[in-house]
Parts: C-alpha cells; sequence; structure tokens
C-alpha cells in the first residue's frame, strides 16, 4: 500500500507540479527556486519521493500526475475515515457536525449527493 500522506512542504510541492504540469524538470527547479527558495538537489530529491510514491513521475526530463489531485485527495480522505472512525462515513459526519454547524447550503448539497448515489 502506497504512503500517501505528505508532510506540508510535499503538499506545497505537489500543488506547485499540479498546477504546472505537464513541466520539464528544469523549469520546476527554476519554479521551486522561485517559490521555496529551494536548490537544485533539494527539487530532485523531493521530486524522487513522490515519484516513489506513485503520485507523479518524471519521463525524459518531463515531470506529470500518475494521480490527479482531485483523486489523491480523496484517497487522503479515504484512508482518515479509515484510520480515525474504523471506516464509518457516517462516525466521521457526526463528529464533524458537532463542532461545525452546516450551512442551509451545505445540507442541500449533500442531500443531492447522497439522493444522486444510486443513480451512478
Amino acid at each position: 500500500m502506497e504512503d500517501y500522506k505528505l508532510g506540508a512542504m510535499e503538499a506545497r510541492f505537489a500543488d506547485l507540479i499540479w498546477k504546472w504540469e505537464p513541466v520539464s524538470s528544469g523549469d520546476l527547479v527554476k519554479l521551486c527556486q522561485m517559490e521555496f527558495q529551494w536548490k537544485k538537489s533539494t527539487t530532485y530529491t523531493m521530486l524522487r519521493r513522490l515519484c516513489d510514491r506513485g503520485i507523479f513521475e518524471n519521463k525524459g526530463g518531463r515531470v506529470s500526475a500518475l494521480m490527479q489531485r482531485e483523486d489523491f485527495r480523496g484517497l487522503q480522505s479515504e484512508r482518515f475515515v479509515e484510520e480515525t472512525f474504523e471506516g464509518s462515513l457516517p462516525r466521521f459526519f457526526a463528529a464533524f457536525t458537532r463542532r461545525k454547524a452546516l450551512t442551509p447550503q451545505e445540507v442541500e448539497e449533500i442531500q443531492r449527493m447522497i439522493a444522486g448515489y444510486g443513480e451512478e
């Protein structure tokens, strides 16, 4: 099972790649220098880490996503619910709404999502 937990800088780096991909590795080095003040070696070390996790690939000097941002975030959410609430979405939802009231618009959107669930 792949490790899809990202540290703060890994997440910022991933967001940068998703924003600009496909991007040449040379351009990525320049972007990271401007954005994070990283050296070339730091950029390549971080890129290798995220490539090893199966999130991105660097082929022929071209960096692209193997997993889109939305899919990655969905997988992170699934894992969080699995690890924290024993896979129970209702338990997660109950815990979440104890601390944060939903707006009428959010309730309506959730109801539409549930109603449409069986239609897919």
